[in-house]
Parts: structure tokens; C-alpha cells; sequence
């Protein structure tokens, strides 16, 4: 997949959805009744990126005060939804140990990368940071999960919304009617190429999660070194 293109087909067909009203509000932020639950493994961006990104947020809360905005306990990267949240799952459905197996021999011979977060890219509903990787080890520790998870006998859910191939990271979600529209749009065009830092991944975290990722709701099951 060419990244840049793909963000960028994206981001055009999007931004234009929200130009013309087309824009999707998600009613399921504020439900207490939302029980979507799910396990994933996931990458935290570093102090400097989480720092830009609130810069940019901080810039978008003045005219769309409403909407709902990432704090930097909640910012990653997926590096697979090994069981994509769904109604009603639950931790004392799977034996935690086994999954810590199975991730373990995914990247076993897999070392640090870097992530570079520049410029953005968005859904109708949603803005996203663009992610840009220098070399294959993130692809390859997603084949390598696939793999192991497709010869072990665990519940999981790989790619079955859809194979995740990119380094994205939603921060921004639309929960009511846009009141100042084109001041939005005029500063995501801003941010459109703005350099949000590289960071190096040497651990990945397999947690326990909600749909938003919310710090509350999120626990931590392990954490992997990459050597």
C-alpha cells in the first residue's frame, strides 16, 4: 500500500463529505450503555507528539468546543485488534496467558522502529494523524500475528472489519452538529502536512479496551519489549 496515497484519497473524499453536510456524528461516546469491549495490541506515541498534537487539538476546542478530543492517555497506534470490541465481551472469556504466548512469538526476532506522525488525514466522522513508517518491521510483526493467530486455537477477530495496513491515530471525533464549520476546516488545512515528531517504538502494550480506547476503561494486560 503507498500511504501517502491512500491518506490522501482519504482525506479529499472526507473533508468534502463534511463540506457538504455529509459529515457522520457518532451517538456512542456519551452512552453509558455502550459495553463494547475488546483486546488489542497497541503503540504509544512519544511526550513530544503527544505535546503537538494537544497544540493542534487546543487550536480546534476554541471553535468546536462540543466535539470529542483525545487526551494523550488515550492517543496510540493499533498494531492489530486481536479481538475487535463487540457487546458484552469479557476478560474472563480468554486466558490471558495464552495470547501473551502467541504475541510473544509474533516478535520474537522483530527490533524497534520509527513512526513519524506528519500531517493529517480524516474520515467522516473522525480526524487522524497520518503515520509513516521507515521500513517493513511494523507490516511484518502484523503478518507474523496473523499467522500465529490463524494456527492457534484462541478467539480472535483479525481482519475481519477489515486488514489494517496503515500507522493511523484518531484524535478527534465528531459527537454533535458542527457549529463553526469552516473555521474547522480551515485549520485541519493548517495542520494538513504539519510535522507532529518521530518517535521510536521499542514496546508495544496488549490491553483490554473500549471502542475509544478511554484511559478509565482501558487496562493494561502486558507489555512487550521489542530488542
Amino acid at each position: 500500500m503507498k500511504l501517502k496515497e491512500h491518506y490522501n484519497k482519504l482525506y479529499e473524499e472526507s473533508i468534502q463529505k463534511i463540506k457538504n453536510d455529509q459529515y457522520q456524528i457518532d451517538d456512542l461516546i456519551d452512552s453509558n450503555e455502550d459495553n463494547r469491549y475488546g483486546v488489542t495490541l497497541l503503540i504509544r506515541p512519544d511526550k513530544n507528539a503527544q505535546n503537538k498534537i494537544q497544540q493542534f487539538l487546543d487550536e480546534l476546542r476554541v471553535v468546536e468546543p462540543k466535539q470529542y478530543f483525545y487526551p494523550n492517555t488515550d492517543i496510540h497506534v493499533t498494531v492489530m485488534s486481536i479481538i475487535s470490541c463487540y457487546e458484552g465481551f469479557d476478560l474472563s472469556q480468554i486466558v490471558i496467558d495464552d495470547y501473551i504466548k502467541v504475541i510473544s512469538k509474533s516478535i520474537e526476532n522483530c527490533s524497534p522502529f520509527d513512526i513519524t506522525f506528519k500531517g493529517l488525514t480524516a474520515s467522516p466522522s473522525c480526524i487522524m494523524l497520518q503515520g509513516f513508517l521507515e521500513d517493513e518491521m511494523l507490516n511484518n510483526i502484523r503478518e507474523n500475528l496473523r499467522k500465529q493467530f490463524q494456527n492457534a486455537d484462541l478467539e480472535q477477530s483479525i481482519d475481519k472489519r477489515y486488514a489494517i495496513q496503515t500507522a493511523h491515530s484518531t484524535i478527534f471525533r465528531l459527537r454533535d452538529q458542527l457549529a463553526n464549520k469552516e473555521e474547522l476546516l480551515s485549520i485541519i488545512e493548517k495542520y494538513r502536512d504539519f510535522d507532529f515528531g518521530t518517535f521510536t517504538v521499542d514496546k508495544l502494550e496488549f490491553v483490554y479496551n473500549d471502542w475509544y480506547q478511554r484511559d478509565d476503561r482501558v487496562t493494561k494486560l502486558h507489555e512487550f519489549k521489542l530488542n
